[in-house]
């Protein structure tokens, strides 16, 4: 089943609405015959800040959920498979057509939410995230995979606050990290004084903060969880709520299992993330489709990239 270019450069243009690492956005994406290809672009991963590719696979995962959900919407479901050949270390995913119908109401509201959704940095009101919420939160991460755990009680969220802001200060040590991230526009936070960023609050300040992990911590976990964690942010916009992404906790292996432990988690964290009602912002700006398009359909990369580091 032949894929046109047409649909291809479609949900491709939705795949790059997908979050990144100081909005990195470290992702190409091949059309063959009959699959597309999810690459990983090393020349957009901060070398510092990202230096064991964990964010650049974070951020393919959302963009490959995002890219399958476009093209189901289109009415041609695509199967989506890890990471399947070990000698092309660039290739992160590779999405194939099954059989064609039409998409369920549940992936047209996700999708119509893919424009409206980006990290939100205001101080986010006091306003309680519904239970409702809660709930869609926890089940789309399941039925992807991973888990979510809700931080509930002022006890567990000072401690996951207290985790992330030490994590903050080890990060900001490094010159070189610092300095990397200080010209940037950010769709997940950047590393400066979490203070800062929450207008002089605290996370424990936030309606609602949570946890996705998954049980793994491969490279293909890495894929996944950013395929989780896609869906459930566009769940949380779909619901009317704005959220932002913290890496910190999880950068940093000892906050990283700190963290875990502080959850009573088996799994591993991929991400810890604040939810609740805020006023609007803009989204940060992305690359143009073309520029994010590989030239080639017959299954070759460009040779000049480099294998992902482990």
């Amino acid at each position: 089943m032949s894929i046109s270019h047409h649909d291809f450069t479609a949900a491709v243009s939705a795949a790059i609405r997908a979050p990144s690492l100081h909005n990195s956005q470290p992702w190409r994406f091949r059309r063959c015959p009959d699959q597309i290809h999810v690459l990983a672009d090393l020349s957009r991963t901060p070398p510092v800040a990202d230096a064991g590719g964990w964010a650049a696979r974070i951020a393919c995962g959302a963009a490959t959920y995002n890219l399958q959900l476009a093209f189901a919407v289109a009415g041609q479901p695509m199967a989506v498979q890890w990471r399947p050949d070990p000698n092309e270390p660039l290739l992160m995913a590779v999405l194939r057509p099954t059989e064609p119908r039409p998409p369920t109401p549940d992936q047209l509201r996700l999708y119509r939410a893919i424009p409206r959704r980006h990290s939100n940095r205001r101080p986010f009101l006091p306003q309680p995230v519904p239970m409702a919420v809660r709930h869609a939160m926890i089940a789309a991460a399941a039925e992807e995979g991973a888990w979510i755990d809700l931080v509930v009680g002022a006890i567990p969220a000072a401690a996951v606050s207290e985790i992330t802001h030490a994590a903050s200060r080890v990060l900001l040590r490094n010159p070189a990290y610092a300095s990397e991230t200080e010209a940037d526009a950010y769709d997940l936070l950047p590393l400066r004084p979490l203070a800062d960023l929450v207008g002089g609050r605290t996370l424990t300040d936030d309606p609602l903060i949570a946890v996705l992990g998954t049980a793994g911590d491969a490279q293909q976990d890495h894929l996944l969880a950013g395929f989780a964690l896609q869906r459930v942010l566009l769940t949380i916009t779909d619901h009317g709520l704005a959220s932002a992404l913290l890496s910190q906790p999880i950068e940093v292996p000892s906050a990283r299992e700190q963290l875990r432990i502080a959850l009573g988690r088996y799994g591993t964290p991929q991400m810890v993330l604040r939810v609740g009602y805020a006023g609007p912002t803009s989204p940060t700006p992305r690359r143009p489709v073309a520029d994010v398009i590989e030239a080639s359909v017959d299954g070759t990369t460009d040779p000049s990239t480099r294998a992902l580091r482990p």
